[in-house]
This record gives C-alpha cells, sequence and structure tokens, in this order.
C-alpha cells in the first residue's frame, strides 16, 4: 500500500492552485474546447469538482465514519453541475473551488486526528460497489484530482490537434 494520509493532503491542498495557474487568464477559445460530444470543457470540470467538495468526499467520508457499512451512503450525481445555471465567472468558481477545499482539508484533518491509522481501515457502503474503506475513499479523492487535471490538459492539446502537423507522433497527449 502505497496511501499516505499526509501526502495526500499534500496534493488536495494544491490542486486549486494548479487549476488556477493553468485556466486563469485564458480565452474563452480555450475555456470552452473539450473532447468530443458528451464530454466537458475546462469551465465545467471545475464545476464538477465544486459539486463533488460539497457533495461527495467529505459527506461520504462522515457517513462511513457515522454508519459504518450497515447502508449504502447516497450515491453522487456525476452530471448534477450541468444543471448549475449560474453567471459566476471562471475567476469566481475558482476562489469558491479554493476555499470549499481548504474547508474540507481542514475538515478531514480534524476528522482523522492525531491517529488517522485508525480510521483509515474502517469500512462503508458504497452504492454500487459494497464495501469499501475509507482509505480507498481519500486514495480516490486524490486520483479524481488528477484524473480531473489530466482531462483538462488533454481537452486544452485536443485545441491544436490538426495544428501540429506531423509532430502529432511524437504528442502522446492527442494520441486516441
Amino acid at each position: 500500500m502505497n496511501f499516505k494520509l499526509e501526502e495526500a493532503i499534500e496534493l488536495l491542498e494544491r490542486t486549486p492552485r494548479a487549476l488556477e495557474l493553468h485556466l486563469t487568464g485564458l480565452s474563452e477559445g480555450w475555456l470552452q474546447g473539450n473532447e468530443g460530444e458528451g464530454t466537458w470543457n475546462p469551465v465545467e470540470v471545475v464545476e464538477h469538482l465544486i459539486e463533488g467538495e460539497k457533495t461527495n468526499w467529505l459527506p461520504r467520508l462522515a457517513f462511513m465514519l457515522r454508519e459504518g457499512d450497515g447502508k449504502p451512503f447516497p450515491p453522487f450525481d456525476r452530471f448534477a453541475h450541468l444543471n448549475d445555471g449560474s453567471e459566476r465567472t471562471l475567476a469566481q468558481k475558482l476562489q469558491e473551488f479554493a476555499a470549499i477545499r481548504a474547508e474540507n482539508v481542514a475538515k478531514l484533518k480534524a476528522l482523522v486526528g492525531p491517529d488517522p491509522e485508525r480510521l483509515l481501515e474502517r469500512t462503508g457502503r458504497h452504492p454500487a460497489f459494497g464495501v469499501v474503506k475509507v482509505r480507498e475513499l481519500l486514495s480516490t479523492w486524490v486520483v479524481h484530482d488528477l484524473t480531473h487535471l489530466s482531462q483538462i490538459a488533454r481537452v486544452l492539446a485536443e485545441r491544436y490537434r490538426a495544428d501540429v502537423g506531423p509532430w502529432i507522433a511524437y504528442l502522446g497527449i492527442l494520441r486516441k
């Protein structure tokens, strides 16, 4: 097992800044691109991450610690952010994500306390997967961040797919 809570927190704390550095100041052409029908643009990814902070990671952790694996925690609607009709700017969304992530990391640290190992093997019940461990939930939170950072990089690269010419042979990010 490679999971270490302090290392997970290192990455979780950096994701908001990584998004800010990657996306702030980009033109709409960069921000509205996607990888094709049914995929998300970078702004929608940020909205999805906000939704996850509100309704997925910490709520599920709290549910697991309170209920154990006796009953499944509520499913996460991965597409709920697509119904958000708000007119906030990307800067406002990035700020919201940073604030709620900082709050959630602080709550995580408080929940696990000085001896996180005692909690990491506790279990809960996922509505589709069955019994899962706290360690697995927290690992998934970290990898989820990395997945969406990678997705944003792919979407940005996709915009120039037709423009790189023969160099596409050397650009793994554009290989499907």
